[in-house]
């Protein structure tokens, strides 16, 4: 593997601790009905985006290693083990960049470009239920955050710089 090749693979790697990082801030600290919350309009539940996030990243592994329907999740009943789920799904794929194995048939970009870059978009899409289901979460700057791309499990670092000005109260 070059040089570039590992930086690109590094910053993929720190992409999926980025994304393991914004999805329990997510999800933290959220009221026990979140997970079933219905906004309306066919939109996902928090349940059901947690496990498509799953799904696009075993897609994703696909370009590893082939075999589509081995990397399909299903729904566990237990938010919980859905999420731990979500979180094994990153570590393996972190695995696989770490072993400087080829991509198939893409490039590293387009990998940021397709599944990695959708799944940090439901991660926003669950902050944004947070809010419509009345427990926002707190701002914060993300330059600060303390993202390791060796930890991509559901235990993440409470924010380093959260906004003085927030007070978590919906106006």
């Amino acid at each position: 593997m070059d040089g570039r090749s590992d930086v690109k693979r590094h910053m993929l790697r720190h992409f999926l601790a980025a994304l393991a990082y914004r999805t329990q801030k997510a999800l933290r600290g959220a009221p026990q009905s979140f997970p079933d919350f219905a906004p309306g309009n066919l939109a996902r539940t928090p349940h059901e985006l947690v496990l498509h996030m799953d799904s696009v990243l075993g897609y994703a592994a696909t370009f590893f290693d082939g075999e589509p329907d081995a990397y399909r999740p299903t729904r566990a009943d237990d938010f919980a083990e859905q999420v731990r789920g979500f979180h094994d799904r990153l570590e393996k794929l972190s695995a696989l960049l770490a072993t400087g194995r080829a991509f198939r048939g893409i490039t590293a970009e387009q990998m940021l470009q397709g599944p990695f870059a959708d799944a940090m978009t439901h991660a926003g899409q669950l902050a944004m239920l947070r809010r419509l289901a009345g427990s926002p979460v707190a701002s914060e700057n993300f330059i600060f955050a303390e993202v390791d791309p060796e930890n991509l499990g559901p235990e993440q670092a409470e924010p380093a710089r959260p906004d003085e000005w927030w007070t978590g109260e919906l106006e």
